[in-house]
């Protein structure tokens, strides 16, 4: 289509959207046009009260309506060029506020979808730290039996990158949520995300130290070990690599647990390639502190009463 005729589109589309907001045939049309272009995505945010039109029209009390108005303004959000303009503290706020209270599981994951494709920009991560997205989503994922649990941790993910929205998460709570997700069994996809966000927090002090006080933390993670899901494990074996390396008591933990080295022999070869890498590096650990422990006591056991 010609880019004056599909301008022309474009605008009666926007103008019977909004003055016949009940029906979706037009709001149908411009997400046909910004599924795949992003020269027609440039230009509908050209036109003229496009977006705040879109935002607006999000809000209808009309579900179709708010699906495909979400629905373009996802396609927009794909355009590298247009994402810092996307990412309006209005429509942060907006989104927030959907995934809080959605009005159906589809609303709840385009809202969530469109923050994460937001977010995939490293200058828009630390604007959702300040509009209250980190605190939003952990408290969505705590919501027992979430359908949208799985889109809502793949945008906590994206914004735990970012260093000041790891400490919010931990401030906000993360820490428990995320274990609980990754204990649950609504699914491998979930438990393996949940553990990828801890690894990612567990890298700065106020995430390893929320870990750390877990109770049965090392205990928690070995049930993970013992698992069927490759992702999960891997997730654990990071997480308890980490906090070998900050904590003793952490591996006393892990000595007093009978199965944890019969434990990690099975994970060392029946693993991936970098499973089986954290793996040795575990069993090393836990040999060299074996080692240590038994020494100052003059024992020979590897598992030590304490």
């Amino acid at each position: 289509m010609p880019t004056i005729e599909l301008r022309e589109t474009i605008l009666e589309c926007l103008a019977e959207a909004q003055s016949y907001e009940e029906n979706p045939k037009s709001l149908q049309t411009l997400a046909t046009i910004t599924k795949v272009s992003p020269q027609d995505r440039n230009l509908l945010a050209q036109t003229n009260g496009a977006i705040p039109a879109l935002i607006q029209l999000s809000k209808s009390s009309f579900p179709n309506i708010q699906i495909l108005s979400l629905s373009i303004l996802f396609n927009m959000s794909l355009n590298p060029n247009l994402k810092p303009s996307l990412a309006d503290m209005d429509i942060i706020f907006y989104l927030n506020s959907v995934i809080l209270s959605p009005s159906s599981t589809e609303i709840s994951k385009l809202a969530a979808s469109l923050l994460c494709s937001l977010a995939m920009l490293d200058k828009n991560k630390a604007k959702f730290g300040v509009a209250g997205t980190v605190q939003a989503l952990v408290k969505a994922i705590s919501q027992p039996n979430n359908p949208a649990a799985h889109h809502l941790l793949s945008t906590l993910a994206e914004l735990m990158q970012f260093h000041g929205n790891c400490t919010v998460a931990v401030w906000s709570g993360a820490v428990p949520v995320l274990i609980q997700a990754a204990e649950s069994t609504e699914g491998d996809d979930l438990a393996g995300t949940s553990l990828s966000i801890l690894g990612l927090l567990a890298r700065f002090e106020e995430g390893l130290t929320s870990l750390r006080e877990t109770d049965e933390i090392v205990k928690k993670m070995l049930e993970i070990l013992k698992g069927k899901c490759m992702l999960s494990k891997e997730g654990a074996a990071e997480i308890l690599l980490r906090l070998f390396d900050d904590s003793e008591g952490c591996l006393r933990e892990a000595l007093r647990l009978p199965e944890f080295s019969s434990v990690l022999a099975d994970f060392s070869v029946r693993g991936s390639g970098k499973a089986r890498e954290k793996a040795n590096l575990l069993m090393k650990k836990i040999m060299e502190a074996s080692y240590k422990y038994n020494s100052s006591i003059g024992g020979d056991s590897m598992f030590l009463e304490w």
